[in-house]
């Protein structure tokens, strides 16, 4: 696809740097990284503002071309992330958009536009690691209801969120990719315990979600009843492919960052190996915003998002080791309050979240490269 800027696309760049920079200014201070129901509050404040604007539904029916240019415009004003409308917005929506029926799109997806509904994802089970098909929470038809029992873990957002975009196995002697459903479970259900754990990095984004007997109306069910697998195929698509786009957008601002830092302190000049390390992560994320643009102007990118995916996560440690370099021996004693200290305890992750790079290269292997299974 042609991805080339028309002229009504940079008019549109135009508007919309203006204003960024009437709105941001009156924005309010953001808060403790840490504190989720504070960031709840602003994240969603956020979406309503775009909402109001006319910006919020451009991850879903915009032009890649006018994608990809709010995404540079927000990231270059400084203007806040999704956070807490992370999975919502990017991952929960856009599943349901694809693969919901109508009456789900009306019902779910204006909310999530305006920054009423905050979603978690509660794919992840102890004991299954990157494994989604060995997934052992149930739920059994009763009724018009699913009844759910079983735990999750690293369950994104829960402690905040209204929803949860939730994979169950409906079918226990299917085979294993089969026989599982994808939900849309409403967190104020009676049986759902949320225990946020703590991160690294001192926040509490993920949680271990318990549930006891929870009854989840079948008319919740995206896609067909065990036919969860397919569904959760386009969710992954998107949480790899396209997810991840606006924090590539902010990489290379952060790498800009560093190099200026090191210029300033003449790390610059009196290490090559550290400028050959820098050039070498200018082109590394040069190249990720390509693989972003082929991705977005494919809609959901498929196995191209595990290409992307393997390579941005491990792009994102190494820019945060760099930028611990530059900041010299001194990186060690700063708290994770600094920006970049933060940031590069919780790159580490990266590479485990949305499924771990080995499970990348597995389907690299696979499904790009044509090689046969334990090859």
């Amino acid at each position: 696809m042609d991805l080339t800027c028309t002229e009504a696309e940079e008019a549109f760049r135009h508007e919309l740097r203006s204003w960024l920079a009437r709105v941001l200014p009156a924005l309010p201070p953001r808060p403790d990284p840490a504190d989720w129901p504070a960031r709840r509050a602003y994240d969603t404040g956020w979406q309503r503002t775009l909402y109001d604007a006319g910006y919020a539904d451009l991850h879903w029916n915009a032009p890649p071309t006018r994608r990809l240019i709010f995404l540079e415009e927000t990231e270059r004003a400084g203007a806040p992330y999704v956070g807490a409308n992370f999975v919502g917005l990017l991952h929960a929506g856009p599943t349901i958009a694809a693969e919901g029926t109508d009456g789900q799109r009306e019902r779910w997806l204006p909310g999530i536009l305006r920054g009423e509904q905050v979603w978690c994802q509660g794919f992840s089970e102890p004991e299954a690691g990157s494994d989604l098909a060995a997934l052992r929470t149930r739920a059994v038809r009763d009724g018009d209801d699913y009844v759910v029992s079983g735990s999750k873990i690293w369950t994104s957002h829960a402690e905040v969120a209204d929803w949860c975009e939730l994979l169950v196995r409906t079918d226990p002697d299917a085979p294993r990719h089969r026989g599982i459903t994808w939900l849309a479970m409403p967190m104020d259900a009676p049986g759902i315990t949320v225990r946020p754990v703590r991160t690294l990095a001192g926040t509490t984004e993920f949680a271990e979600v318990f549930l006891d007997e929870v009854r989840v109306p079948a008319a919740n069910r995206v896609g067909a009843e065990n036919d969860g697998w397919r569904v959760t195929m386009v969710t992954l698509s998107f949480e790899r492919g396209t997810a991840f786009v606006g924090e590539v957008v902010a990489c290379r601002r952060v790498l800009a960052e560093v190099v200026g830092h090191a210029k300033e302190t003449g790390a610059w000049d009196d290490d090559a190996v550290l400028r050959r390390r820098l050039a070498r992560l200018a082109i590394e994320f040069g190249v990720l915003w390509r693989l972003i643009q082929w991705n977005v102007s494919a809609g959901a990118p498929g196995v191209g998002g595990s290409v992307f995916k393997l390579r941005y996560s491990q792009a994102r440690q190494e820019l945060y080791d760099a930028a611990a370099q530059v900041l010299g021996p001194g990186a060690a004693a700063l708290d994770a309050g600094h920006p970049w200290i933060a940031d590069r305890l919780s790159s580490l992750s990266y590479t485990i979240a949305a499924g771990t790079s080995q499970i990348q290269k597995n389907i690299i292997a696979e499904r790009i490269l044509g090689l046969p299974k334990g090859a």
